[in-house]
């Protein structure tokens, strides 16, 4: 399950993990114009840990999620 607001400056994805198995924290996903950042509660030491990609490396996540295993470098395409 997942919730999508659009607040002033960022659009924020909320992931909520659903299941019958060992269950995560929810995952929350900020949209700036110049970077996404995604925060998650750890349980072990009650504090939200957060990573901050830049706007190239979430592309370059996206394109990872359709390749085989390797090293890549994208470039962009010349008309």
């Amino acid at each position: 399950m997942f919730t999508i607001e659009h607040d002033f400056d960022a659009t924020v994805v909320t992931l909520m993990d659903e299941g019958e198995f060992v269950l995560q924290e929810d995952v929350i996903i900020n949209a700036f114009s110049e970077c996404v950042t995604l925060e998650q509660l750890d349980p072990r030491t009650d504090r939200v840990q957060k990573i901050t990609l830049s706007m190239r490396q979430l592309h370059d996540l996206g394109a990872a999620l359709d390749l085989p295993e390797g090293a890549y470098r994208l470039t962009p395409v010349k008309d």
